[in-house]
């Protein structure tokens, strides 16, 4: 069962204001990171071979080739494609896709992260009609959408977000809807607006553990994403909530158990764990392939301390088989187990 929102202390959101708006992803230092007792301190170069279970085959399929032809169609932009998801040939062969939303700009420069930054263009009145589109067309049972952070605008994209929501529900009611969001600013007024729009399910990743937050995402506040996910849960306790940080980054295993005991405190339901991989030579390098025992060690802990669903594997991402693990979800609350 979950714990008492009602007993668990608050978490203070940071006010503070976010950065501006990135140079176009130009990572001159990572900054400062404290060094801990056991954390890796190496660097695994770029053109470094990956080990064996880190390798996929490339998306060849009949079934991807249509999908892709589809987004490009509708004009919709996909973490998939941005983000380079090593799983991007499995999941669109079998029709699941991340949709991403406010455009491929992004106005923050995370350290880990593959989408451009810089100064984006202005939102597109007709995207969540596109999406709506493309949603009923698929005939999709669950759909995950994603966006870019829009400092630049006054509500994060907050309204924007609803309006896409909306527009998928009206289009195909029965289709389950799941997102994965920006900070909004580390608005309370955003933060609600979006969750009042009652997404079946509310992802809102970690990252990575605090002591890395400087050098890796910068711009964002551990507290602060840790409260937005508390408030959702306060705020309609129906809604499944869900959390992902990457590894290899440079965290202890200590630190990892921490982060599941903060992510438990506000109440989230669904945790993911999955090896970081570096982009580019300007992105953060790695700094440990961890192994999949380890991976198994995770998801044994994360049961231990109480969330509903764990994905902990080398390539587990925030959506991959997200339309299997919420069907899971649904059948434990069924059960009476949630």
């Amino acid at each position: 069962m979950l714990p008492s929102m009602s007993t668990t202390p608050k978490i203070e959101i940071v006010m503070d204001e976010p950065a501006a708006c990135g140079s176009g992803g130009e990572y001159v230092t990572f900054g400062e990171v404290p060094v801990v007792p056991g954390a890796p301190m190496g660097e695994i170069g770029l053109r470094d071979p990956k080990p064996d279970w880190l390798r996929v085959r490339a998306p060849m399929s009949q079934e991807y080739r249509d999908l892709k032809s589809l987004v490009k169609d509708k004009k919709l932009h996909t973490v998939c494609e941005e983000a380079a998801c090593p799983n991007i040939g499995d999941c669109w062969a079998s029709g699941h896709l991340t949709v991403m939303i406010l455009g491929d700009v992004c106005t923050r420069t995370c350290a880990f992260c593959n989408i451009k930054t810089g100064k984006p263009g202005k939102v597109d009145a007709s995207e969540p009609g596109h999406l709506a589109d493309m949603v009923r067309g698929l005939k999709l049972k669950h759909m995950v959408m994603t966006s870019v952070d829009r400092d630049d605008l006054p509500d994060g994209g907050a309204q924007h977000w609803v309006d896409c929501i909306s527009a998928v529900r009206e289009a195909s009611p029965t289709t389950t809807i799941e997102i994965l969001t920006p900070d909004f600013r580390r608005t309370e007024d955003n933060i609600d607006r979006v969750a009042d729009a009652l997404p079946d399910v509310f992802n809102h990743n970690l990252e990575t553990v605090p002591r890395l937050y400087r050098a890796i995402r910068p711009s964002a506040r551990y507290f602060g994403s840790l409260r937005l996910l508390q408030r959702v849960k306060e705020r309609h306790s129906h809604i499944f909530t869900k959390s992902g940080i990457m590894v290899g980054l440079g965290e202890t295993k200590e630190e990892v158990f921490q982060v599941m005991d903060d992510m438990r405190a506000a109440g989230v339901d669904f945790i993911t764990i999955g090896q970081y991989l570096r982009p580019s030579e300007k992105h953060y390098p790695i700094k440990e392939w961890v192994r999949p025992e380890r991976f198994e060690e995770y998801e044994r802990m994360a049961k231990i301390k109480g969330f509903l669903m764990v994905s902990s594997t080398p390539l587990t991402r925030s959506s991959y088989h997200a339309d299997q693990y919420f069907a899971e979800l649904v059948a434990k609350r069924a059960r009476g187990e949630v």
